[in-house]
Order: C-alpha cells, then structure tokens, then sequence
C-alpha cells in the first residue's frame, strides 16, 4: 500500500510539473505572438542600444534628460526668437568658454605658485575614423543606387514614393523653420521613447489593431491599384 501511494504521489508531481511547464511555455509564445512596435525583440531598452543613450531617452538618467530638454529649449529661444545669427552665437560662446577657461588655468596656476596642470591630448582614433567612415559608406552607396534606379527609371514606384516624401517635406518646412523642427524633433525623442516603455503594453495592443486595419486597407489598394503600376516604364525588347 505504501509503495502504491509512493507511485501516485510522483505521478502527481509529474503531471504538475508537466502542466506548469506546457504553461511556462505557451505563455511566452502567446506574448510573442502579439503584435510589437517596429517589430523589435526585446526590451525597449535593449532595442535602443542598451548604453548609455538608451538610458538618457528612457529618462533613466533623469538630471541628464532634464538638462538636455533644457539647453534645446534655451538653444531654441536664442535662434528662433532673438534672431541672432548661428555662426555669431557659435562664435561668441566658444569665445567666452576660451577665455574663462585661460583666465582660470592663470589664476589658479598664480594663486597656488606652481605650474599649470597639462591637459590630455585630445585625438580621435583611427579606428573611430575607418568605422563611421564604412558606415558612411554603405549609406552613401544606398542612396546613390536609390537615386540612379529613379532616374534611370527602373523601380516606378519608387519614384512616386520619393516624391511623396519630398513633397511632404516641404510642406512641412513651409510652416516651420529648421531650427523649430530640430526642437521639436529633440523633444519627441525625449518624450516618446518614455513614454511608450511605461505604457508598452497599452500601445502595442492598440497599434497592433490599427495595423491590422491598415493592413487590409493597404491589401485592397495594392490589388487594385498599386499592382497595377508598372515598375518599369520602359521595357526591354526581345529580340
């Protein structure tokens, strides 16, 4: 009787085992499943580089975020709104740090009777330089065979979409000046990111359902329209 009740007692832990486990298991694929802003896997913060930019966008260095939120608005009031040039406020400021920071290295290097500290030399390694400058490359490359296929007249519709684009931007530019678009431009990526990591789930439900209904919008006016644009205008003939 003892080794009966043995025996049903590890069967039940099993069938327990089993069953946290299938659940264990089906819970993640289910949240897999779902829909995910800018079809990223894994966290937001992962998905934004996890360093340390990540972490001033995602107000987790909050003196920081606070403070860049900060200088772009002064920055935008003393462009926008005072109308002094770029270049003379460029100029002067870089003047005044220069002139500070001499008068202070003197003034301490007197007051203390001893030599000035030196200064670390400030280079740029080569390796920065030959990877921003692959990257730049690649880029570059891309957007030159984009512009060769549009003129050439290979891909339609692409054209059209850079059209589109174009003309969206200038409309755009029409109503505000570059230095409000660059503001507003600091602002968003300084607001949305944290927002959308506190109320993730919320935005992925609903962006999810707008995708679908987008979706199938697009659908019907792929099949009847859009497939119906040629990519080409010119075709080749068979000889």
């Amino acid at each position: 009787m003892d080794n009966s009740a043995d025996s049903c007692d590890i069967v039940d832990r099993d069938g327990d085992a089993a069953a946290t486990s299938s659940s264990s298991t089906s819970a993640p694929a289910a949240g897999a499943g779902g829909f995910k802003l800018l079809n990223r896997h894994g966290t937001v913060h992962q998905f934004m580089g996890g360093g340390r930019t990540a972490d001033v966008l995602l107000w987790k260095r909050r003196r920081v975020s606070f403070g860049v939120i900060v200088v772009a608005t002064v920055a935008w009031l003393i462009f926008e709104r005072s109308g002094l040039p770029f270049l003379s406020v460029c100029s002067d400021v870089l003047l005044l740090l220069i002139v500070l920071m001499f008068f202070r290295a003197n003034f301490a290097a007197f007051r203390n009777n001893r030599q000035l500290e030196s200064l670390p030399e400030l280079e740029v390694s080569e390796e920065m330089v030959n990877n921003a400058a692959a990257s730049f490359r690649v880029k570059i490359n891309y957007l030159l065979l984009m512009a060769h296929d549009i003129t050439v007249g290979k891909d339609f519709r692409l054209f059209f979409q850079v059209v589109a684009y174009l003309w969206l931007l200038s409309a755009i530019g029409s109503y505000f000046s570059f230095f409000t678009l660059a503001y507003i431009g600091t602002l968003l990526s300084i607001t949305v990111p944290a927002l959308y990591s506190r109320f993730e789930v919320r935005v992925d439900r609903y962006c999810g359902m707008i995708h679908k209904s987008i979706s199938q919008h697009y659908k019907v006016v792929d099949e009847n329209v859009i497939s119906r644009i040629p990519r080409t205008l010119s075709k080749d003939k068979v000889s």
